[in-house]
This record gives C-alpha cells, structure tokens and sequence, in this order.
C-alpha cells in the first residue's frame, strides 16, 4: 500500500470520528489520496462530499456548513495557489469563531525552495489566523497521522486549524482503487487496513468544554444606567442576551445577526444612540462582536462608561475602544428601574414613527427590501450579506418569530457571501434566503458553479442591485465635495447584468422593480437555486439615511 494513501486514509477516518460530517474538495493531482479517501467515505454515507473547482469559494462553503452546523468542516486543497485562495476564509473563521479545518496537500519537506513544481512554504501561510497547525507527512509514524488531525478538530471548537499533508509518490495504491459511484445505504463489513475498518476502529479525543449554562455566572450591583449592546453571534448567546434584558428591564439595542432581536428589543436602537439619551447611559453589557453602526463604537468608546463583554472563556471580546474592565461568560443582574427601560421605549417609538414616515411614500428601498425579505423569513434561516442592506435590516420593525440569521460579521468583508449561504442551507437542509448587494453577489457568483450530482440546496438569492456600493453615500465620502471621484472611487458600478450572470450558471433568475412584484417573488416556494435580482435606486440613498436621523 501508498504509505501517502495510507496517510489519507488514516486522517479521513479520525476526521470522521471527531466528527466531521461534510467534507469540501477542491481537484488536484498531489491531494489524490485525500480525495480517493474523501470519495470513498461519502460512498459509505459517512460524510457528505461537496466538490468545488474555486478554492476561495470552496473554503466560504466550509465556513458556511462549519456556522450553521455547529461542527467542524473540512476543506481539502491541493498544493501551490491553491492553499492561499483560503485565506480570506480563514481569517473569517478566525474571527468569527467557526471550525474550518483546512487540509492542505504538499510535497515533501525536502523539496521545498528547491523549484519543485506547483511547491511553496505552506507552513505558516495562515499563521496569526489558524488556533493549531500541523506538518503532517505519509512518511511519519501512522500514530501521529491520527493523533495530529484529532488534535486539530479538537481545537477547531473555537476556530480554524490547519493540516499540511506531505504526500509522497507513489499517490495512489497499485492496483488502481475500484470506481465508487453512489453513496451506500449501509456501511459494509470493514476488512481490515481499509477506510471503513480504520473508521470503524478509531477512537476520538475528547475535551470538555463548560458550556454556557455550566457557566457561573457574574452578579452585578444595580444602579448604573445599564443597556444591552447584542452584536453578531450564534442564537445561544443572542438568547442569553434577549432573557438577560427581559429579566432585568433594560434596553436591548440588537444587531441582526445577534439573533437578540426578539420581543423586547429596541427597533431603532442605532438611532436612538444619537440622542440625548445615549449620555446618560453609564454601563453597557456585550454580547456578541457589534459591527454596524458608529453609534455604537463611540457608546463602547466613551472614557465614562463601564463595559463588560459576556464571552466564553476561550472567545475573543469585542473592545474598539480599549474600555473593557471584565469579561465573563454569563451575567446576572436584578430588575432596574422601570422608567430607564420606558425612556428608551419612549425614544426607540419616536424613532421608529420617524423611519416609517419618511420610507412611506419613498418607494421600493433597501428598507423596505429588507422589511420585505426578513417578514418572509419569519422563524426560518436568513444570510445577510456585508455592506449597506444589513445596516437596513437593522431598521426593520420587532417581530415575534424573527429569522434565524447568518453573517460573516467577523472581519465584515463581501467575499464569499453566496457560498457561504449555499452552506448554511445545506447544512440546515431546509429552505432559506440569502440577502446581498449587487457587488457582494458580483465578488462570490463562482459559487453558483454547483457541477452536476452535488448536493444542492433549497435556497432563495435575493439581490439588491443599485449598480454599486451604495453605503458609501451614506459616509463622508458620500458628501458633495466628493462628487467627481464618487462614482468611479466609491460607488464602483460593475456595468455587468447580473440576471445574465446568475443564468449562465443555470439558475432561475427573477426581475422585481415594485413592492407587489417583489412579495409575489419571495412569496413562491423555494426549490432549488434561485436568483431575485431587485432593482434600486441609489440616488437618494444619502438623503433617506439623513432623514432617518430627523
């Protein structure tokens, strides 16, 4: 036997048995042991292979499967520009959290710097991004094969990790491995040295980790004026956050992807912090990594105020303004005064008046196009691309069964937003929606390349097109002494026809330039892939985002 297809066979088997259950493979020739392996595991319904020809795409499906599932996922890649393509991906994971693990194929150690084909450094090509990595070669002991992936998906719980396999020749086993078409209904009896035996016989690391409930949890004095900030985070943390606000009557001021923003939530708490009633805020509890809004920043910022972050005592903690004075993983707090919540309910009711006066007669808008898409989503899961229309929905009205939601708020980039909702459907297995602009559908639309025979979701691509970036109308640059350079620095329109791009990949597409077209669009069933592409105007994007102020 292929000392490297061993290798393959033995890591693909402890991926299994720490319990990775979907595997993405991107083609090459040095990673064929892993991919015979990867291949030969779905065949016996062990895991489910998902095969990608874009790597950057590839590593975003991960992240996405990696997010919604809560396990970690691999992503195989072959040696060279290959492995790089992943980075942005993992610098998400990282700061993010999320489980990739990245199973990089190389040559052998010795042929590095020495004009190998396709053979760079990459050991340490993600390093400051990646929780553990590891060389592992086909010419080490099998213990350490086993031992050094386990140990990879152990560490995987709070981020990504990476694996560079040196593979040598021979690749693969003499006689060639027999074809394996379809996946099998039962796991065969496994003979010994092959995958389902080395599955079958492997035993997983385990570490325990106090989960939040086992948490203790932090007891804090009431008096300070006390608000609740919940950014982007997993729905056990946005729940810990929403309960720790009704419990304890304060204001709770909810991103979208907090998924705090439930009953008791402050629908314009953004807005709200632009008021005199922010300066009289003392104490600010955090959840999750909040992102959107300046307003927030400078309430995290402000020398006057105590910040507590509520984190995990292996997570990262949000601190843009280097506040911070106590980090716990759980919170506890008495009922305040009453009247403190009333004032911000007061405010946060004006304010809301305020935004619906001004978007009723201004036609089909981001606003209303996330009001829309987020109604249509009630209690079911919803992936909010970067940029302006997360900032939008953050606006949309209290409801009792919001969305599940999904963004890649971590380092809040563009790249890799389809892909990422593609995973997350498939992970979850039911229908979903995916909200974006047109630049961020633009930067990812590779991951509609979906070949034949893949596992394909049931997903709903909704895309927001202004024919560019339309949040930087609403900054500085977005002022009128910017006015000549605006367009091509700034706003960035692409000139391409996404309904014709979104078609040449084979997807259903949809047109919509009204509100009643746009609730018949998203009111059909989802089946499948399907691209609604929503006309917008941008032109008065500044003037709405001012108005909204008051």
């Amino acid at each position: 036997m292929s000392s490297s297809a061993a290798c393959a066979r033995v890591l693909v088997a402890q991926l299994v048995a720490q319990g990775v259950r979907e595997l993405v493979l991107c083609p090459g020739s040095r990673s064929a042991p892993l991919a015979l392996a990867a291949v030969e595991a779905d065949a016996l319904g062990v895991l489910r292979l998902h095969v990608r020809t874009d790597e950057r795409s590839a590593g975003f499906l991960a992240l996405g499967l990696a997010k919604a599932s809560g396990l970690p996922v691999a992503v195989v890649t072959t040696s060279g520009t290959a492995v790089g393509n992943l980075l942005p991906a993992v610098m998400e994971a990282s700061h993010s959290g999320v489980g990739v693990v990245v199973v990089s194929a190389d040559r052998p150690a010795a042929l590095v710097g020495f004009g190998a084909n396709q053979t760079t450094e990459q050991i340490g090509i993600f390093d400051g991004f990646v929780r553990y990595t590891a060389r592992v070669t086909s010419a080490a002991h099998p213990d350490t094969w086993a031992a050094q992936t386990a140990k990879a998906c152990v560490l995987a719980a709070t981020g990504p990790v990476h694996l560079n396999v040196e593979l040598d020749v021979p690749l693969v086993d003499s006689p060639a491995v027999p074809e394996l078409a379809d996946r099998a209904t039962t796991v065969p009896e496994p003979v010994e040295g092959s995958l389902a035996h080395l599955i079958a016989t492997a035993g997983p690391l385990q570490r325990h980790r106090a989960g939040l409930a086992e948490a203790p949890a932090t007891e804090l004095l009431v008096g300070p004026r006390t608000v609740i900030i919940a950014g982007d985070e997993r729905d056990a943390s946005g729940a810990a956050a929403a309960a720790l606000a009704a419990s304890a009557g304060v204001p709770l001021i909810a991103e979208p992807s907090s998924n705090a923003r439930t009953a008791g939530a402050l629908r314009c708490g953004r807005l709200v912090l632009t008021t005199p009633l922010a300066d009289q805020v003392e104490r600010v509890l955090v959840f999750g990594h909040p992102t959107l809004s300046r307003p927030v920043t400078r309430l995290l910022s402000r020398p006057d105020v105590e910040v507590i972050a509520v984190a995990s005592d292996d997570a990262d903690w949000p601190d843009p303004g280097h506040r911070v004075r106590l980090v716990t993983p759980a919170l506890r707090l008495d009922t305040g005064d009453p009247g403190w919540l009333a004032a911000w309910q007061d405010a946060d009711a004006a304010a809301s008046e305020r935004v619906d006066g001004v978007l009723a007669d201004a036609g089909l808008t981001g606003w209303s196009l996330a009001r829309a898409v987020w109604d249509a989503c009630s209690g079911r899961p919803l992936v909010l691309g970067a940029s302006q229309l997360i900032r939008d929905a953050d606006l949309v009205p209290i409801t009792d069964r919001p969305p599940t939601v999904y963004a890649n708020r971590g380092l809040a980039g563009i790249d890799g937003t389809v892909s990422t909702a593609v995973g997350v459907a498939l992970a979850l297995g039911g229908p979903a929606l995916a909200l974006m602009g047109d630049l961020t559908f633009l930067h990812d639309s590779n991951g509609l390349a979906i070949g034949p025979g893949e596992p394909r979701p049931d997903l709903r691509l909704v895309v927001g097109d202004d024919s560019g970036g339309s949040i930087f109308a609403t900054l500085e640059y977005g002022e009128d002494r910017f006015a000549g350079v605006f367009e091509r620095a700034f706003a960035t329109p692409s000139g391409v026809d996404l309904a014709v791009l979104a078609a040449s990949y084979g997807v259903p597409v949809t047109i919509v330039e009204t509100d009643a077209d746009l609730a018949v669009a998203l009111g059909r069933p989802i089946k499948g892939v399907d691209v609604v592409i929503v006309k917008l105007d941008r032109s008065n994007r500044r003037q709405l985002s001012q108005a909204l102020l008051g």
